[in-house]
């Protein structure tokens, strides 16, 4: 067939998902569009067929980013690692961002920001691939309620090993193990899936970092060694720190599966839900007296302090 009916049919074709898909931009082409029908992505993009990519997800709300420069620096960190150089400047990268959030045309959602080796080719090698790719997505998100928060979350000791330290802490879209620890998930019926390495260490969730509110009421998170430093984490424990009037002693340690069993609280935190607390771990509820099995005081607390203070630092579009 022609290019013209080609094109039609390739626009007729079923895209689950455009629903939420409030605008976009890719650098090849220069502009944002709405229409989520031309969302496409070229196949020979390193970032397709070999994972080969970084990408970020940040939250907004009230018509703020969240943690913004903090979500740039850590890609700007792994792109230094995986040696991708933006194909425009890093001020520009952070401008379109901005562009698109307005764009999108909602005072809540969620940014996707996507730096790609780029297409140029079906190989492995980078040098296939003569400009990296940047794609940019504002997804329509609607935030969990209270009710979510009381109710709290269930999780598990996965079968997946954290990743190796070298992967860890580089936001990669080669995110095959946290799909299988999605997988296991929903085969258990439970919400979390955790892992612990070779010597019982506790490293994250599939899409979270994970802490602990151990018996002496400290707020524990594992080296940020094999996890990735969650811009939500890092920013709990900043405030834990600091706490008045009465402030949370913070660690970062190596912290044993066993440790759970003694903790006050199991904490979960991510970019979208803040911080949530983990009533039953392995089928056994978590925490002491009247707050075991229930989410705890501390998250509690540090849902409503996160959303605090990511709605002043934000960044305003």
């Amino acid at each position: 067939m022609d290019a013209q009916t080609y094109l039609a049919a390739l626009l007729a074709a079923p895209r689950p998902g455009t629903e939420n898909v409030l605008a976009f931009y890719d650098h090849r082409v220069g502009h944002i569009c709405t229409d989520a029908s031309l969302l496409l992505l070229p196949l020979d993009d390193h970032i397709c067929h070999r994972g080969d990519g970084l990408f970020e997800s940040i939250s907004y709300r009230q018509g703020r980013l969240f943690s913004f420069d903090q979500h740039l620096t850590r890609l700007k960190d792994g792109a230094a690692a995986l040696k991708i150089t933006p194909p425009c400047s890093w001020g520009e990268v952070r401008a379109i961002i901005l562009d698109v959030a307005r764009a999108a045309a909602s005072e809540q959602g969620d940014m996707r920001v996507f730096l790609s080796r780029g297409p140029g080719g079906f190989g492995i090698s980078p040098s296939e691939c003569p400009q990296a790719g940047l794609y940019i997505v504002a997804l329509r998100k609607n935030f969990a309620g209270e009710a979510f928060y009381e109710k709290g979350l269930t999780a598990f000791t996965s079968d997946i090993p954290p990743k190796q330290e070298y992967l860890a802490r580089i936001k990669n879209t080669n995110y095959l193990p946290n799909v299988f620890m999605a997988m296991e998930a929903r085969q258990k019926g439970m919400d979390v899936a955790v892992t612990f390495d070779e010597n019982g260490i506790m490293g994250e969730a599939a899409v979270a970092n994970v802490g602990l509110v151990d018996d002496q009421g400290r707020l524990l998170c594992p080296e940020i060694r094999r996890i990735l430093p969650g811009t939500t984490m890092l920013a709990a424990l900043e405030l834990a720190a600091r706490r008045v009037p009465d402030p949370l002693p913070v660690l970062e340690r190596p912290i044993h599966k066993d440790e759970i069993a003694t903790a006050r609280e199991m904490l979960l935190f991510t970019s979208s839900t803040l911080c949530v607390g983990v009533t039953h771990f392995d089928g056994i509820p978590v925490g002491h007296g009247a707050w075991r099995g229930k989410p705890g005081p501390v998250a509690q607390w540090l849902h409503t302090a996160l959303l605090d203070h990511l709605l002043q630092q934000g960044t305003p579009f």
